[in-house]
């Protein structure tokens, strides 16, 4: 068995549970909602953590990266 990427999400969780998250969205997106949003989190359990939603779905769930997680991801699309 392969280990997993260092880039696999640490959790996913209700975006509705992450109250006063500041949501930015893509500078890349179109404007027709096809992108994604992120937000940093400062307090709470996830303190440290970035989310990353849906922006056509801002209600749904949103994972959960640490700041090494969502490099490598980065990275990987590079």
């Amino acid at each position: 068995m392969s280990a997993l990427p260092r880039y696999v999400p640490s959790a996913a969780v209700p975006s509705t549970s992450l109250h006063g998250a500041p949501w930015r969205r893509s500078s890349r997106s179109t404007g027709m909602n096809n992108c994604v949003e992120t937000a940093p989190l400062s307090s709470g359990p996830s303190a440290g953590l970035l989310a990353v939603r849906d922006s056509k779905r801002t209600a749904g769930p949103a994972l959960l990266f640490s700041p090494s997680a969502w490099e490598g991801f980065l990275n990987s699309l590079r």
